[in-house]
């Protein structure tokens, strides 16, 4: 993942301090934990050759990345959707992998919708995309709508539309990336009270370079993070302290899922970092988050 993405060199200039809770927040949060928060955490892609030997076992082949990701995961960003549209069939076949196990698909809405063009008359790509992840059936997580950077709120009715016109039994969470959508107070305001009106979420981006897209707001009580870090660079040992601090205020007082996604520049050190990420999120919050085990032995997890 590129974006947000800044010279190593940098890294140690970047405040990357989380922002203060948001108003909003305490509108949303009941102010109590709720009894069995859902907590996923994964990654974005589950064909990542750098893994076999690392959490895939020696010589696994490509067509069982999938199989053996379940097995350490419990969750997916689903990259793979946002390039071409899937069948109900090659659908199946992915949820079956995930037979039996409390695991959640979270496809990315294909880029013919989102990234060309006008949102306007998409309603039957859009039915058509939703119709072939609907196999994912009782494994079908949120469903993850990126903007272009492009996409300024010059278009906002066009993009408010389009959401209203999405089904009201799904779930959604949507990301926008324009500068605009974030240092125009007005102009964010009527974004994340849109929706939370229309009961969507707002996706927050962890990045180096656009510390704007880490927002901090919830328009319900879920949320979708999109860690991005730094090939395991020290930097990236004292943000996942951040998030863990965060994350345990959410769930104190009232969050009812929270989706993780790990990406890296270089996703080979993936697992590591979400490793790191399991364990403190285990000690902190009580809870028995399902984390990679390795092939190999870890070397040293953090660099300078």
């Amino acid at each position: 993942m590129e974006f947000g993405r800044v010279p190593v060199v940098e890294l140690d200039k970047i405040d990357f301090t989380l922002p203060d809770e948001p108003l909003l927040n305490k509108t949303v949060l009941k102010g109590k934990a709720v009894a069995h928060p859902k907590v996923y955490m994964g990654c974005a892609k589950w064909g990542r050759p750098e893994w076999v030997g690392k959490i895939y076992p020696l010589k696994t082949k490509e067509k069982d990345f999938l199989q053996e990701y379940v097995k350490h995961y419990n969750s997916i960003e689903l990259n793979a959707t946002h390039y071409k549209i899937y069948g109900e069939e090659m659908i199946q076949k992915w949820n079956d992998k995930a037979a039996k196990k409390d695991f959640k698909f979270c496809p990315k809405m294909v880029n013919s919708v989102t990234h060309f063009g006008s949102l306007k008359g998409k309603e039957a790509i859009s039915d058509e995309f939703l119709k072939g992840i609907s196999a994912f059936k009782e494994h079908l997580g949120p469903i993850f709508i990126q903007l272009s950077d492009k996409f300024s709120p010059k278009r906002k009715a066009e993009l408010f539309d389009y959401l209203k016109s999405l089904p009201t039994d799904l779930s959604f969470f949507v990301e926008v990336r324009h500068p605009e959508w974030f240092n125009d107070a007005a102009i964010s305001e009527e974004y994340f009270d849109t929706l939370k009106k229309l009961k969507m979420g707002a996706v927050i981006t962890d990045t180096a370079g656009r510390r704007d897209c880490a927002h901090m707001q919830l328009t319900m009580p879920k949320t979708f993070i999109r860690y991005v870090g730094n090939s395991l660079h020290k930097t990236d040992d004292t943000r996942i302290d951040e998030w863990i601090e965060r994350i345990k205020y959410w769930l104190d007082n009232g969050l009812k899922e929270l989706y993780f996604f790990m990406h890296m520049h270089d996703e080979a050190t993936s697992p590591e970092l979400t490793v790191e990420l399991a364990d403190k999120l285990n000690a902190a919050c009580g809870l028995h988050l399902q984390k990679p085990t390795f092939v190999t032995k870890q070397k040293k997890l953090f660099r300078e």
